[in-house]
């Protein structure tokens, strides 16, 4: 059964570090969401292994672009379009190829739905917002 764990630690790892870099690359590229990317990758590294975990938190890629969020609630409005617009272009691709009428009020919903959650419950700060321990 340890054998076991340790492959999933292994998995969780992994997963950590792929989702890690794709976000690094995100942050590069702005067709890329990097926020996703870097949450995923807190998530698995935590599952995997808490030292891994405690050194992501420590890196400058987690607190510019995470470290508000998990802190605050809060993001930048460039964050917030940078999560919206690409996964509201994908949205649209399935609400053109989705021939049921129903399928695709669904999909408006989801849209409309993303965009109310994202500027009612979480918080807009301005670029360079600086968290309560200075980091911004």
């Amino acid at each position: 059964m340890k054998k076991r764990k340790n492959y999933f630690r292994i998995i969780w790892l992994l997963a950590g570090f792929l989702a890690m870099g794709i976000g690094a690359v995100g942050a590069v590229l702005p067709v890329l969401p990097t926020t996703p990317f870097l949450l995923l990758a807190s998530f698995c590294l935590a599952k995997g292994s808490e030292r891994f975990h405690r050194w992501f938190t420590g890196t400058k890629l987690y607190k510019k672009h995470l470290e508000s969020f998990v802190k605050n609630r809060s993001m930048t409005l460039r964050t917030k379009f940078s999560l919206l617009i690409p996964a509201s272009c994908m949205l649209v691709l399935a609400l053109l190829a989705m021939p049921n009428y129903y399928g695709r009020l669904f999909i408006v919903f989801l849209i409309i739905f993303k965009y109310v959650y994202f500027f009612t419950k979480i918080k807009t700060v301005p670029a360079g917002y600086r968290l309560e321990n200075g980091a911004e």
